[in-house]
């Protein structure tokens, strides 16, 4: 029986924070599925097929292809991990603000579908200050992002402010 997680997100863009996490699920989970959130009144920096094809070739340079899977989902996140047939959904915590929250998530998941389990991996030191909210804001400023994503992802946000 293949044991699957659900890591859900936004992924706009995909950071090396993101990776980390994935990669420690990768590390427990047989496969683990990615959940883009896609939400009609919001107008993300990337497309949801572009923000797939980050997470896909990401995970290929680290050789685990073949246990991602990338869906796009709309509504309650239990429910999408659900369908993927996850037993687990996989948050990231950098810091006791991020826990508080989604230790109130994780409850509120689990009174809906106490089947899914929630588990917490927590940021790698170097990744701990790393938010895709930020790496949007610094890019949209002129900054240099690559420390914080991996580097074809840069290349599209250099690539999105040029084209502007």
């Amino acid at each position: 029986m293949t044991r699957r997680a659900f890591y859900p997100g936004s992924f706009d863009p995909l950071t090396n924070g993101h990776l980390a996490v994935l990669s420690q699920a990768m590390q427990v989970f047989d496969a683990v599925t990615v959940g883009i959130g896609v939400h009609p009144g919001k107008t993300p920096l990337f497309s949801f097929e572009e923000r797939a094809e980050m997470i896909r070739a990401s995970v290929a340079e680290t050789g685990g292809a073949a246990a991602v899977e990338v869906v796009a989902f709309e509504g309650l996140v239990v429910e999408a991990a659900r369908e993927a047939g996850a037993v687990a959904l996989v948050r990231g915590v950098r810091d006791g603000t991020d826990l508080d929250y989604e230790m109130q998530m994780a409850g509120m998941n689990g009174a809906m579908r106490p089947e899914v389990v929630t588990l917490f991996f927590p940021a790698t030191p170097e990744t701990r200050p790393i938010t895709a909210t930020l790496v949007r804001q610094i890019a949209a400023m002129g900054g240099d992002v690559s420390r914080f994503v991996p580097a074809h992802v840069a290349a599209a946000i250099r690539g999105k402010r040029a084209g502007r």
